[in-house]
């Protein structure tokens, strides 16, 4: 299946609302305060939003689509074991487009990004996903620490792990 992963522009804010919704991570309630998010993220230039987007034959709809998204995150601000710096944000995928190496395409290229400006990349996710720390560890995610929250992310459940991993060298 032919994909690209390319930087977000304003006009893929509905195709990236769109995959939200379809992979249940947003409703309709949230989608005003969702898609105004994306726009900012978009704009920012110290974060990455990054789309997959499959070719014409590749999707139902015709055309081409938004089939997956992800982001970067910037805190120029430590918060308790949190250390200012880069952050993955969550990935997202269409479930019909899953486990085709998307996930590890876009967060190859965050990481690319973010390593491109920093010597470390930080990471927090709900301690229960297993699927997330096992994809990370390609990269040399290592534990920093656990907690109830770190920056503004909480966890279900209660605990999330902070991760980080060093530029590899050239």
């Amino acid at each position: 299946m032919d994909f690209t992963i390319r930087p977000a522009d304003p006009s893929d804010v509905a195709g990236i609302l769109a995959a939200d919704f379809e992979a249940g991570r947003t409703s309709s309630a949230d989608a005003g305060r969702f898609a105004a998010g994306i726009s900012a993220a978009v704009a920012d230039p110290a974060r990455l939003v990054v789309v997959a987007e499959a070719s014409l034959e590749a999707t139902a709809e015709g055309g081409s689509a938004v089939v997956g998204w992800a982001k970067t995150h910037y805190w120029d601000y430590a918060d308790g074991a949190a250390p200012a710096g880069h952050y993955l944000g969550g990935v997202t995928v269409r479930p019909d487009f899953r486990r085709r190496g998307l996930a590890v395409e876009l967060t190859a290229v965050r990481l690319g990004w973010i390593w491109g400006r920093a010597e470390e990349a930080w990471y927090v996710v709900n301690a229960c996903n297993e699927a997330s720390l096992a994809l990370h560890r390609k990269w040399g995610f290592r534990e920093v620490a656990r907690g109830a929250g770190f920056h503004t992310v909480t966890f279900d459940g209660g605990e999330g792990v902070l991760l980080s991993a060093a530029r590899p060298l050239a």
